[in-house]
């Protein structure tokens, strides 16, 4: 499924749609009828559907074929051009032994065939029966078990179809039984996922109903390793010219979906007047699409670290590369924001121009707050004199360099690591103290330890830029992100927090403010307490599956500038800092309304601090990191 419709330069994912056909007569017709109307595949029945066999051998022993010949198509067009569809008619879950054997058998048979043939994708269908899916999903993870390439679609109605016929009965409220219905669908998802230990070849086609539910409801499936959207095409009105539309509502989730490449599969046959068969629906998609926003610089830029795992930075133990030092650069909201905390600070705690400043940039890379900060001077026109301190060694070539090619006359560099900084310059107190050592969870590079470590540089009354930074923690839906931490299958994985651009995630609950801390601290000069412990209750907003806790910071620079990366308040298009992800070992679900209690402590030892964290509501989970066995920073 390399798919015929590229993004071109707006950065949206490619698009795939597929056509969904009950009944097949002559696959390479259909497959070559579904090109011309430029679908990239078809999702075609595996054996005919109403083919039943048994597990006595009485089906076997037909002498007609069981299904169509895999020659009837060229292996690179069974690969890329067709989803096989496995029969809808099996039981799985039936109390009758001899129906449950021969759905088991039949199952089989038909992953056996889709190997064989070979397909990328299978299409799963939905359990329908009342019990949860046990026995289904036992035969799913042997199949997932044996290492099969193939892919695993389970088709998910979004209101499963018992629920809402029961429910429909029963409520008299349509917005309560469209909740137990979308619940009911979700969990079936959930428990047959669950019991194959959330394999990472399982996804979901997630099939549209004429009437959408609530926002938290889509939103959750955008957290769930969604492949594939079905539109059936009686969900479509029609429009004034007889052509087939989906509601607004519809079409929002639609281009949030094609927005993170999930394919699109039309079902059914066409029911609207003007339609010219299903092309016109493949148009009205391909229209969709084209609304989808294009991606600006910044999120093409950062678009390949989409749910992508990456150790944090280890800024004290480690030299940053001249790459790195590139990409921070290239953030200008950020630096615009440190220029306007420095002019802001100038102006409001400096009212006389003439009097000399002395600001230092404590960690200055390769000069981009040294340029920041006098930029601010030249705006205010303060007179300023600027140290900049800098431990890597190569970056301070850089430094020296822009010393001379960009005629910073009034700064010094400094190659020392700040904390042991001595001799020229050390004995002189700043004004101001300028970095940039905050990490994706406020504190995680060492940011306390650090400017403690250089606060005896600052005069009394002298400040701090940042001035203060505050952590947060959700709980969060990604199996995604749990499945990479679990294919690396060591329990240092499961104990090590990663920096990802969060994605395909949902989040069961809004952050909450877990650890702050502020500079300077004038109060405790010798010796000040850098440990933090935090007990954060969160109450579910929706069903769902907790792989883990989200992590973000937002920072006060000076007065009112501040930077975030809090959903809520996020600096728009700043990229310099991801979330931090922190997993679990061991998933657990959650139901809309339940609490789920967390506990973080920050832990502090000779030679680096660590984080320790756990769950004890509503599973009691182990403690993970303990003693900073799997992850660290040095100090």
């Amino acid at each position: 499924m390399a798919g015929s419709n590229p993004s071109g330069d707006s950065g949206v994912p490619r698009l795939l749609v597929g056509l969904d056909r009950a009944v097949v007569r002559d696959l390479a017709q259909d497959v070559a009828s579904a090109t011309e109307l430029q679908y990239d595949f078809v999702c075609a029945p595996l054996f005919h559907p109403r083919r039943q066999r048994d597990a006595n051998g009485v089906s076997a022993g037909r002498l007609t074929p069981a299904t169509r010949s895999d020659t009837v198509l060229h292996s690179k067009a069974w690969n890329a051009s067709v989803v096989g569809k496995v029969s809808a008619w099996m039981r799985f879950e039936s109390p009758v032994e001899r129906v449950r054997r021969a759905a088991e058998a039949a199952f089989k048979q038909e992953m056996a065939w889709a190997s064989h043939l070979p397909l990328t994708a299978c299409l799963l269908p939905y359990p329908k029966e009342p019990q949860p899916p046990v026995n289904y999903a036992r035969l799913v993870n042997q199949t997932t078990a044996q290492g099969v390439a193939m892919q695993l679609w389970l088709r998910v109605p979004l209101l499963d179809p018992r629920s809402v016929v029961e429910s429909s009965t029963e409520e008299d409220d349509d917005t309560a039984a469209e909740a137990t219905a979308a619940t009911a669908a979700w969990t079936k998802w959930d428990t047959l996922r669950s019991l194959c230990e959330q394999s990472n070849s399982l996804y979901v086609a997630l099939e549209l109903p004429a009437d959408l539910p609530g926002k938290a409801v889509l939103d959750r499936w955008l957290g769930e390793p969604l492949k594939a959207l079905i539109l059936p095409t009686d969900i479509f009105l029609t429009n004034n010219g007889g052509y087939p539309t989906l509601s607004r509502r519809h079409q929002r989730f639609v281009q949030a979906c094609l927005g993170r490449g999930v394919h699109m599969i039309i079902a059914g046959e066409p029911c609207h007047p003007n339609a010219e068969g299903h092309l016109t629906y493949y148009q009205y998609v391909q229209h969709l699409y084209g609304k989808v926003p294009a991606l600006s610089e910044t999120e093409k830029f950062s678009s390949p670290y989409n749910d992508f795992l990456q150790a944090p930075l280890q800024p004290l133990q480690d030299n940053l590369e001249s790459q790195t030092y590139e990409t921070f650069e290239m953030d200008p909201v950020k630096y615009n924001a440190y220029e306007n905390a420095v002019a802001k600070a100038l102006e409001q705690r400096h009212p006389d121009k003439n009097k000399e400043v002395l600001l230092m940039v404590v960690g200055a890379g390769r000069g981009p707050l040294v340029h920041a900060s006098r930029k601010a001077a030249q705006r205010t026109g303060h007179a300023l004199r600027i140290y900049a301190v800098e431990k890597n060694p190569n970056a301070v070539v850089t430094l020296r360099n822009r010393v001379i090619t960009d005629g910073w006359d009034n700064v010094t560099v400094i190659s020392s690591d700040m904390r042991a900084w001595q001799g020229a310059g050390a004995t002189e107190r700043a004004d101001i103290i300028v970095s940039e050592l905050l990490g994706s969870f406020g504190d995680n590079e060492l940011s306390p330890e650090c400017l403690d470590g250089v606060q005896w540089l600052l005069k009394d009354g002298g400040i701090s830029i940042p001035a203060k930074y505050t952590s947060y923690l959700a709980p969060m839906s990604s199996a995604k992100l749990w499945n990479d931490v679990k294919a690396h299958d060591t329990l240092k994985m499961f104990e090590t927090a990663f920096v990802v651009k969060l994605c395909n995630v949902f989040l069961a609950a809004d952050p909450k403010a877990t650890f702050v801390f502020s500079h300077p601290n004038p109060d405790h000069p010798d010796r000040i307490d850098n440990r933090r412990e935090t007990t954060l209750t969160f109450t579910a907003t929706a069903d769902a599956t907790i792989h883990g806790f989200a992590g973000y910071f937002d920072s006060q620079l000076f007065d009112d500038v501040y930077i975030s990366i809090h959903p809520k308040t996020h600096s728009p298009a700043m990229f310099s800092w991801f979330p931090i992800y922190f997993p679990l070992r061991q998933p657990f679900r959650v139901m809309a309304g339940d609490k789920i209690t967390a506990h973080m402590w920050r832990c502090v030892g000779s030679n680096k601090v660590w984080y320790e964290w756990a769950v004890s509501e509503p599973i009691v989970s182990p403690i993970h990191n303990p003693n900073g066995r799997s992850y660290y920073i040095g100090l």
